[in-house]
Parts: C-alpha cells; sequence; structure tokens
C-alpha cells in the first residue's frame, strides 16, 4: 500500500542512494535493442497493473521499444481495469521473452507472487524490484522497496521522475488508478501529505477523478450485486475475537460464483463491504481457489497487525491490509486466523 540511508534492505527502510543510482544505471544503461519484461504479481489489482503500465509508458518515452507487460496465470483482467492506457503492452505469460535483458516486478513482494514467471528472474540480465510492502524478500538482483509509500505507484513516478521522463495524462491516469486503488480512495491510515501532493500533480494532467472512480469503485454487475448480498447474509461477528476487539468474516464459494456467472476477481471488492462492521477491527473474506484452497483477505482498523497473521499462515502485506492461501476447510482457515489474532495486537 508505500518513503527511505545505506543498503535499503533494513526492515521500514526505503530506497538508498546507491538503490535509485544502481536502479537508474540499469534502465539508462539499456542497448537500442534490449527486451525489457515488465511482470506484476498474480490476479493484478489497481495498483500492481496501474503501476506496470504508467511506468511501462513512462519506458516507451525513453525510446524503449522491444517492452511486454505480463502476469502470471491466465490472462484475463478484472472489468474496472479493461480501459486503461498501455494495455497494447499486456502479452500473455507464455508470450513473455524467455530471456529478457532486463525484468523489472511491481507490487511483487516474493517469488512466489511470480508463479510461473519466477524464472525469468534467473534468465534476465537483471531483475529490478519496484515495491512497497514491507514483507518483501528482497529477491531480484536491485531493489527499490519503500515500505512506507501508500502504493508502489508512489516508487515508480519517483523513478520516472529521476529518469527524467515528464507526466502525461496517459501515465498519470495509469497511476492515478494505482494510488487511489491502494489507499482506499484516499481513506486509508498511508493517505499523508505527500499521497495528495502526488495525487495534485496526477490531476494537474488533465485527468478525470470522478470518471476513474466510477470506473474502479461504483461499477459491478448486477450479478455480482447478488452474490454479494448472498455472501454478506452469510457474514460472522465474533466480538471476543483478537482480544475483545472483534472479527467479522465471511466466506465465498465456487458455486456461488458459477450460480451468478460471476469472475472470482469481483470478489475482490467485498471485503469493503465486510469491514465498515463497527464492533470488529478485524475484517476477513475467504475466498475459494479450489476444492480445499482459499484466498483470503485481511483488514485492521488499527488495533491489529494483520500482516503479522497473514505472514504467520504463509502470507504477506500490510499493517492494516494483507492476506495469505489457506487450505483445508473453511472453519480450519478462521480457526487458524482466530489463533493469531491475539499475538498481533499492537501497542496502544
Amino acid at each position: 500500500m508505500s518513503e527511505s540511508a545505506e543498503v535499503g534492505t533494513a526492515a521500514g527502510a526505503g530506497p538508498t542512494d546507491t538503490d535509485w543510482a544502481a536502479a537508474l544505471a540499469a534502465v539508462r544503461g539499456l542497448p537500442a535493442d534490449a527486451r525489457v519484461q515488465l511482470i506484476c504479481h498474480v490476479n493484478p489489482d489497481g495498483d500492481a497493473l496501474g503501476t506496470m503500465l504508467g511506468f511501462g509508458l513512462g519506458l516507451r518515452r525513453l525510446g524503449v521499444r522491444q517492452l511486454r507487460a505480463t502476469f502470471p496465470g491466465p490472462p484475463v483482467l478484472p472489468e474496472p481495469f479493461r480501459w486503461l492506457p498501455g494495455l497494447e503492452l499486456l502479452v500473455g505469460q507464455d508470450d513473455a521473452y524467455p530471456e529478457p535483458d532486463l525484468v523489472i516486478c511491481f507490487d511483487v513482494a516474493s517469488e512466489s507472487r511470480l508463479g510461473d514467471l519466477a524464472d525469468r528472474l534467473d534468465k534476465a540480465g537483471t531483475a529490478l524490484v519496484l515495491d512497497h510492502h514491507a514483507s518483501n524478500t528482497r529477491f531480484g538482483d536491485l531493489h527499490l522497496v519503500d515500505p512506507h509509500a501508500a502504493a508502489t505507484s508512489v516508487v515508480a513516478q519517483e523513478l520516472l521522475d529521476r529518469l527524467g521522463v515528464p507526466l502525461d495524462a496517459e501515465i498519470a491516469t495509469c497511476f492515478y488508478v494505482a494510488l487511489s486503488t491502494d489507499t482506499g480512495s484516499f481513506r486509508f491510515e498511508a493517505t499523508t501529505p505527500a499521497v495528495h501532493r502526488l495525487a495534485a500533480r496526477l490531476l494537474a494532467t488533465g485527468i478525470r477523478p470522478g470518471d476513474i472512480s466510477r470506473r474502479i469503485f461504483d461499477t459491478r454487475p448486477f450479478g455480482a450485486v447478488r452474490l454479494f448480498g448472498e455472501v454478506m447474509l452469510r457474514a460472522r461477528l465474533e466480538p471476543a475475537a483478537a482480544a475483545g476487539r472483534g472479527l467479522v468474516w465471511t466466506y465465498a464459494t465456487r458455486e456461488d460464483l458459477a450460480r451468478h456467472d460471476q469472475p472470482a476477481y469481483v470478489l475482490e471488492a467485498l471485503i469493503d463491504s465486510v469491514r465498515c462492521t463497527a464492533e470488529a477491527d478485524v475484517s476477513c473474506v475467504v475466498k475459494q481457489v479450489d476444492a480445499a484452497e482459499w484466498a483470503v483477505s485481511l483488514r485492521s482498523k488499527g488495533a491489529v497487525d494483520v500482516s503479522a497473521v497473514a505472514v504467520a499462515l504463509g502470507g504477506g502485506g500490510h499493517r492494516f491490509a494483507a492476506g495469505f492461501t489457506g487450505r483445508g476447510t473453511v472453519d480450519e482457515v478462521v480457526d487458524r486466523i482466530r489463533g493469531e489474532l491475539a499475538g498481533a495486537l499492537l501497542p496502544g
């Protein structure tokens, strides 16, 4: 969801001058015929996809011609992002450069989030990672990882600034989608004065924030509306969980999606409907991926570090927004979450 002294590898530290210099050299030193492969994480959200496409457009402005962007898994984009500038850069994972000169990863905290594309890290001449997750494992060769940045787009825009790429409406549209997505439309704790200053720069290019917000936050098929209603009826409130701070959770199955003829990505917005529960600090949505596999989204209002919960269960994220892949029955997955909550309380 992402601001920086010598090696930026200490927990909580951002990129150092040395890190920025290495990243700049990697991009500026590309030969004219260099193949550059951009990769974001599986099931891309607005920050991952918007940052990757916006940065790709910036590289085009620099004169990079052999440039492809992709993400692991089926090449299906969520409907809210199918209008973004730069979509012509996207290819399916099978069409990614097999041995690129430079790989740049966006919003990816660990190699596991690269799926079948993780092998490009070893096959590339250089692998550069742009991210804002405190749980980033520092995979790859070069790292611009800023755990204080509100979104990976903050890091990407600074790199474009240092490269001397002027900000235009197409790049700004992509970065605004990224920034507004990871700040919850500028409602989350990560919304700092610096975030608003960057948003002001993006808006100054002439983009229309109302249109963008309607497309990414306020538009969904009627089938998804019906699906949300059904899944919300299952929501359970556990006031005693998290040492009395409260937990609210629900789940959705593949059968639910099939019954309402909806793709899996529509469930990504469901957590926002659950997290508004006044009696619970922690909210959770458990989404079925396979027979005994579940994608889990966690949110906190400030009393619990849900990234600690997610990391303990094999995932990662931020203090107030995190996730992991759970296995077993839905009740077994939620029981493991309960077991970690009390140990993840924040001071105060």
